[in-house]
């Protein structure tokens, strides 16, 4: 015959160890004191060995007892803990926040908004994950992450998509290069020049779709590289311009010679927005997540600096 022990076993023994009897272990774990002396006899019947000696009105251990009660002060906290745990998952008190990122540029600030959620929230962890080639709402319908940050959201049902901050996507040139001196450039303009991008197709990239595309001018080049550093380092030394957010190119403005100049007269506007399943907007620490992330617009907001 198969013997299970379960919890309740468990709890019974090491009930009956603190209260010293079965009417105060019954007490305790809100049951009759027939329905525990029942239930621990079964447990004898199936195990062919006695868990206690009685001794008049009071109970001993016997070594098989004496086991399961180690057992007991072993497994019961830890399925305590464990049940607690869950009830924090449930609750959206502890678990993993996995992002996805389409925006390359836009990693330095998602640093600028984990470092204060992560204070905030000690139990949940923060994984973030970048190479997904603008195929991040298919790896958050998959469920592969939590969290979405991209700058062109695809509209699907069971998904929602938060904007959390507007920007422009602006031409950034070494400082003495002759683009420099103007407030904004035409698409023509380009037609000489080598672009730098990040290795994203060209129907995904702005400065195309909404710049180079509709005025049917393609650069001289294009080259691309993974490193917004390594980008603006090119960029610095001659060997090309970028296309990146404004708040971005002005951060490097700082660091290195360079200059941003206006994509078009009226610029080329854009907006980050935060990607979830509809299904998880009731977990805390997602929706506290969201709403810092709307409230740090900017890493050079100086209020937030």
């Amino acid at each position: 015959m198969t013997v299970m022990i379960e919890r309740i076993h468990l709890k019974v023994v090491h009930a009956v160890e603190v209260h010293g009897s079965l009417t105060a272990a019954a007490k305790e774990l809100c049951v009759t004191q027939s329905a525990l002396s029942h239930t621990m006899r079964k447990l004898e019947d199936n195990l062919g060995t006695e868990v206690w000696l009685r001794e008049g009105r009071s109970l001993r251990l016997t070594q098989a007892g004496r086991y399961l009660l180690n057992i007991a002060n072993r497994v019961l906290p830890l399925l305590d803990y464990a049940e607690d745990k869950l009830k924090q998952i449930a609750l959206g008190e502890r678990g993993t926040l996995r992002i996805g990122m389409e925006c390359h540029p836009c990693y330095q600030w998602l640093l600028k908004v984990v470092a204060p959620f992560l204070d905030s929230w000690p139990d949940v962890d923060v994984d973030v994950k970048q190479k997904f080639q603008f195929g991040g709402v298919g790896a958050l319908e998959d469920y592969e992450i939590d969290l979405l940050v991209t700058p062109d959201p695809i509209y699907k049902t069971g998904l929602s998509f938060t904007p959390v901050f507007d920007y422009e996507q602006v031409l950034v040139v070494p400082r003495q290069h002759a683009l420099a001196r103007f407030d904004y450039i035409e698409a023509q303009a380009l037609a000489d020049e080598v672009l730098l991008t990040y290795p994203v197709a060209t129907e995904r990239l702005d400065i195309y779709t909404h710049f180079l595309n509709p005025a049917e001018v393609l650069p001289k080049q294009h080259k691309t590289s993974e490193t917004t550093e390594i980008i603006l380092q090119m960029v610095a030394s001659g060997r090309g311009v970028a296309a990146l957010p404004r708040w971005l190119a002005e951060e490097y403005c700082t660091k290195l010679p360079l200059s941003v100049v206006r994509l078009g007269e009226a610029g080329i506007a854009k907006q980050i927005y935060l990607g979830t399943r509809e299904s998880d907007q009731n977990i805390e620490y997602l929706k506290a997540f969201i709403d810092l992330a709307r409230s740090y617009k900017y890493p050079l907001d100086p209020a937030k600096v």
